[in-house]
């Protein structure tokens, strides 16, 4: 897990490494143990290092590979890299490192743009073929780790973040009319390739971008499943738990490959709870775990402590409680929106941001449960999706997941930032057009899961943990898991209010009262409810000069959300003030003018 950046020259000059060094020194916090600069020609990589796999310098990056004339700059970890190596020295490839970095400019070497297909992790690289000039970006098939691009007629830079790319300059900072509609109609996501800034875009997951010298390219998505009943095992339920516990341990062990120790992030939900249970049974002893709560307000606890401390006793792991006042709240919020790539109104991020310090102190690598309730149905809209007709999928997802309608958008936005019709549902009704997806469910399932969970929950989740130096590896977003989730029929999903399967799993190796437990999330009372002192540095953003200046919001519609917060919510419920106000605050905090 680490930090890249790069630029590709199209007229000639080369990369200034002034630049270079600006981006990578912007990524120090994704890769705090080691750096590195390379150039040749119209090309230049930069690279922070965290030290996950082969901790000698052999593995340090950019990587370069003399025989196959290629260097490689890589984000991630390929859980196979072993077997890969294996067949690679078959094919006659000799290694220099134990790394998994090196593992995959060799399948390049052998493969070509088409290695993507032989790795099973998550990972972020670009690869720059010496004698051709040409770079090949790439991206995991579950968009778990990030690229950002910026482009123009001379040319492309590319980073694991966007303030990176704004370190390096140059970079078109207006606001997209099309993003800013979609970050107001699905709660702060952005789809990819969109971003809130015009100048800025994102390679889509499981992409592979082939740059040539003179700047024409050209995308191949490698991977999407067709979310059709084409399983052999039916729809017998003892047939779907067996076929999904030993993906889930497979997909489990694969994530425990490191040279250092690896943890897990224990919320006491579902999800985390089978990841522990997977780990105990394939014999992990000594395994640390983690959990954080919040000070309570206005009624709401802000801690779940009850059922992760269960969880640690039944499998004896060393657990470890963090339990945060509220009037850490102020700066934590400072330092989690300073560490987002793209704002995001989902307040967990701020809880995430302060486990991963704690965490951080103590291991380098956690699990966690991400992408479960998108992967298996878990969230408590689906089955009014799954009710609807298939040729009424797109309607019945945005009536019950959109935060607001059409004119809800163009009612909080200024004039010139208004996009001009409904683009948030135009995109949902497209990407459901496409063939696959037999039912509303499936269609609801293959949006949530291949379009808009990259940029939340994954994005917050690299955000936060990676702003501490700490890779976060998530089971439930291993893709031939998600493959057999996606064949899985909805009946095996929807009923007991979601994750069917995998609750009817988490029976026979969990407590009870951690599987049929209310569904829970990582709670922040204090933000959810506008309390003090929060509510004061939304106001101070909002009324800032430079929110003033920007003109984004109507002012009429900022009074009425400032003088009633708690009145004015979301059709999910989620405060409108803080969605407006926590991209104010980023745009702020990133300086973008």
């Amino acid at each position: 897990m680490c930090g890249l950046s790069g630029e590709v020259r199209f007229d000639g000059r080369r990369p200034e490494l002034a630049t270079i060094e600006r981006m990578t020194d912007e990524l120090e916090d994704r890769g705090p143990d080691g750096r590195g600069v390379w150039s040749q020609g119209a090309v230049a990589l930069g690279h922070r290092r965290l030290k996950i796999i082969d901790l000698s310098e052999s593995g340090a990056q950019p990587m370069t590979d003399p025989q196959l004339g290629i260097t490689g700059v890589f984000n991630g970890c390929i859980y196979n890299y072993r077997d890969l190596r294996g067949r690679l020295e078959g094919y006659g490839h000799r290694f220099f490192s134990d790394s998994d970095t090196e593992v995959l400019l060799k399948a390049y070497g052998q493969w070509g743009h088409g290695c993507v297909e032989h790795l099973l992790g998550m990972f972020a690289f670009a690869v720059a073929e010496h004698h051709t000039g040409r770079v090949v970006l790439g991206r995991d098939r579950l968009g778990i780790k990030p690229l950002y691009l910026t482009r123009n007629g001379d040319r492309l830079r590319f980073a694991s973040s966007l303030p990176a790319l704004l370190a390096g300059g140059g970079v078109d900072t207006s606001l997209d009319p099309v993003a800013l509609h979609q970050y107001l109609s699905w709660h702060g996501t952005v789809a990819a390739p969109r971003t809130v800034l015009s100048g800025v875009r994102k390679l889509p997951q499981a992409t592979v971008r082939v740059v040539e010298r003179d700047g024409a390219y050209r995308d191949h998505r490698y991977w999407q499943p067709t979310y059709t009943r084409h399983s052999e095992l039916g729809d017998d339920p003892e047939l779907w738990r067996e076929a999904v516990l030993d993906a889930l341990r497979t997909a489990v062990r694969r994530r425990t490959v490191a040279d250092v120790p690896v943890g897990v992030l224990l919320s006491g939900g579902l999800d985390s709870s089978l990841i522990v249970a997977l780990l105990a049974e394939a014999g992990h002893t000594d395994m640390a775990t983690f959990a954080m709560g919040f000070e309570a307000e206005s009624g709401e606890e802000g801690d779940e402590f009850r059922y992760s401390d269960m969880v640690a006793r039944q499998f004896s792991t060393e657990h470890n409680q963090f339990l945060i006042p509220s009037d850490r709240l102020p700066a934590a919020l400072e330092a989690a929106i300073g560490a987002m790539s793209e704002p995001m109104v989902s307040h967990d991020a701020v809880a995430f941001h302060l486990l991963a310090e704690q965490v951080a102190k103590e291991v380098k690598v956690v699990l966690c449960g991400q992408g479960a309730d998108e992967v298996f149905a878990g969230y408590r809209w689906y089955p009014r999706i799954a009710a609807a007709a298939r040729a009424d999928a797109a309607d019945a997802y945005a009536t019950v997941y959109f935060d607001r309608t059409h004119a809800g958008v163009e009612d909080l936005l200024c004039r010139d930032v208004l996009a001009g019709r409904d683009v948030s549902r135009d995109f949902v009704r497209a990407h459901m057009a496409a063939p696959g997806a037999e039912t509303a469910l499936d269609a609801a399932l293959r949006l949530d899961v291949h379009a808009l969970m990259a940029d939340d929950p994954v994005k917050r989740v690299d955000n936060m943990t990676m702003a501490w130096g700490l890779e976060a590896r998530v089971p439930f977003l291993d893709h031939e898991l998600v493959e057999l989730a996606a064949a899985c029929p909805p009946e095996l999903k929807l009923p007991q209010g979601g994750k069917t399967v995998l609750k009817d799993i988490g029976r026979t190796i969990l407590p009870r009262e951690v599987v049929d437990r209310p569904k829970g999330y990582f709670p922040v009372p204090a933000v959810r409810h506008m309390a003090e002192p929060v509510l004061t540095r939304v106001r101070e953003a909002l009324t800032a000069p430079e929110a003033r200046r920007r003109g984004l919001f109507d002012q009429g519609r900022l009074a009425e959300l400032l003088k009633d917060p708690a009145r004015h919510r979301t059709t999910r419920g989620a405060s409108t003030l803080w969605q407006v106000a926590s991209l104010e605050i980023w745009l702020q905090t990133h300086g973008v003018n």
